[in-house]
């Protein structure tokens, strides 16, 4: 079994990369993708931790996006991220994210009468990409809220009050970088989105035009019914399948590596046929 979709501390998860090679190999995983949000400063470790052990770390990135002022995630996988300028249009992302945060950090302050600056979200959270999960655990430890999910039900959801999308970065634009790097760009968790199935088509419909190649229909809460759908999509717009847990180690208590919330199930063949959309040879 493989799993193509997993973060470390380095963005919202809380275990080490060298951990979650470890944990891996514990689970008897076969792959592993390093998914973090805007970021790869976690690839060098898990890959030089998986040396020598029994498990292939996928360098991979989670982009986070903006359609109809919704997030929409692309993960890429197998980005050959030492490339010359990669490190540059990466900034474009993360400086979009930086300029989100501080506005959402000042809306949160005037409307709802909280306490939190961008500067002590990087002062809780050190060398994290600071993303909607890291607001949710400040404001359960610092009393604002009695669960995490209250957060983003109340103040930091897609539809709440103080959410704000991210600025002049799209789908199309994550699509293309990682195609720029070697990588295969696939639309991550799309029954999450909780469009029409209108909606939704017309987004992969757009996306698969700019390049796309997978889209995720297996995933740790899809009810059967979810994975159908998007296995129907990827069929009707020549999309290879791809499949995760999104694991976060405890901050998604209950979420485990490889099998999800216990019926995940990710087989090896999903990652046979999308290396075959790979430039040059298998890897």
């Amino acid at each position: 079994m493989v799993d193509l979709h997993v973060h470390s501390n380095k963005s919202d998860g809380s275990l080490t990369p060298s951990q979650l090679v470890n944990y891996a190999v514990e689970k008897k995983l076969h792959a592993m993708a390093l998914t973090d949000h805007d970021t790869i400063d976690g690839l060098d470790e898990a890959l030089s931790a998986a040396a020598g052990k029994p498990l292939e770390v996928i360098p991979g990135i989670e982009f986070s996006t903006e359609y109809e002022k919704k997030d929409i995630h692309i993960v890429g996988l197998y980005i050959e991220y030492h490339q010359s300028g990669f490190h540059e249009q990466l900034q474009h992302f993360v400086d979009s994210r930086i300029s989100r945060n501080k506005k959402m950090c000042d809306a949160l302050q005037a409307g709802a009468g909280m306490d939190i600056t961008y500067e002590k979200l990087l002062e809780e959270f050190p060398g994290a990409v600071i993303t909607r999960s890291h607001y949710a655990r400040y404001m359960f430890a610092h009393g604002y809220i009695k669960s995490l999910p209250e957060a983003f039900d109340r103040y930091i959801g897609d539809h709440s009050k103080y959410f704000i999308p991210r600025e002049k970065v799209t789908p199309e634009q994550a699509i293309q970088l990682i195609l720029s790097v070697g990588g295969i760009p696939v639309l991550a968790h799309p029954i999450l989105y909780r469009m029409s199935d209108s909606r939704l088509d017309a987004l992969v419909s757009r996306l698969a035009d700019a390049g796309l190649i997978g889209i995720e229909a297996i995933y740790s809460t899809y009810e059967p019914r979810e994975e159908r759908q998007v296995r129907q999509l990827a069929a009707k717009y020549n999309l290879c399948i791809s499949g995760g847990s999104d694991f976060h180690g405890a901050c998604k208590p209950g979420l485990d590596l490889g099998s999800g919330y216990g019926r995940l199930a990710v087989p090896d063949d999903v990652l046979d046929i999308l290396k075959q959309k790979l430039p040059g040879s298998a890897r």
